[in-house]
């Protein structure tokens, strides 16, 4: 008989946040993955807990060599918990190959809830939470971070990231070029933690504040795009801004792609567009 994998969350600041189940857990299973074996003993500590079970590291270096160990105490009987250092296994953490793999073998996988800084974010920032969408960590590289915002420049969900307090000023700057300055926004730091701070405005307001310097973990909520119709572009236009994309370093088919979501046209119709121009210069 199999045994079963349990994704527990764990704090994202105040540990009275901890879920019940979760000291249940900790002392009851047979092994403990966690991201940080440091920060797990904090945890324990914290919560009064001692895990009976083997301890061991799951993180991005070792994960996808810990994952075949994991999965074979999972076909033994076993009842493997996962922790991550916050928040829900996962969700921008180590957890996914854990959990396809153990899918796959028809492992039972269930969780124990525990913060959200995507949820606790969203509740926070004033901006519509009805629709939304998570996109992590953007890209560290300027020209590959753009072209990311450009693939959901139309998207009229509200948007979540997280970012490094380092990279925040040129995230921002760079929503602003792509969404629009005047895009709503809200800045979410150290949630539920002694210094938390929501700072809310738009996008280009936010960046000149935190090109100031920002401290702490860091969520990033973003309006999405307004509901309006297909902008009325001729095929010259589209053309042209397909030509500026691929200039500054994408791909024709992505330029194609994001041209068509900012005019609100199907892809064929900017795609026939170049076809017809290059057609013409020939």
């Amino acid at each position: 008989m199999t045994g079963t994998l349990v994704l527990a969350g764990t704090p994202i600041g105040d540990i009275a946040d901890a879920p019940p189940r979760l000291a249940e857990e900790l002392a009851g299973a047979d092994v403990v993955a966690a991201e940080d074996t440091r920060r797990l003993r904090r945890l324990t500590q914290a919560l009064g807990v001692t895990p009976k079970g083997r301890v061991v590291s799951y993180f991005e270096g070792n994960e996808a060599a810990r994952t075949p160990e994991l999965v074979e105490e999972l076909l033994g009987g076993a009842r493997v918990l996962l922790v991550t250092d916050a928040g829900m296994p996962s969700v921008s953490d180590p957890g996914y190959r854990l959990v396809a793999a153990a899918v796959e073998k028809d492992i039972r996988v269930t969780a124990v809830p525990g913060p959200s800084a995507v949820l606790t974010a969203l509740a926070l920032s004033g901006l519509p939470v009805d629709r939304f969408c998570f996109e992590g960590f953007l890209p560290r590289k300027a020209g590959e971070r753009l072209s990311r915002l450009r693939e959901v420049a139309g998207e009229r969900r509200t948007l979540v990231y997280f970012e490094a307090p380092h990279r925040l000023d040129d995230t921002l700057a760079a929503m602003a070029e792509v969404f629009g300055a005047e895009r709503r926004a809200a800045v979410c730091r150290e949630l539920t933690k002694t210094y938390e701070e929501v700072r809310r405005g738009p996008l280009a307001e936010l960046a000149r504040w935190a090109a100031e310097g920002v401290r702490g973990e860091i969520t990033v909520v973003v309006e999405g795009a307004p509901e309006t119709g297909p902008e009325e572009l001729d095929a010259e236009e589209l053309v042209r801004r397909v030509r500026v994309r691929e200039e500054a370093g994408e791909r024709r088919k992505e330029a194609i792609a994001a041209v068509a979501v900012e005019a609100g046209l199907p892809k064929r119709v900017v795609f026939d567009a170049v076809v017809a121009a290059k057609r013409a210069g020939d």
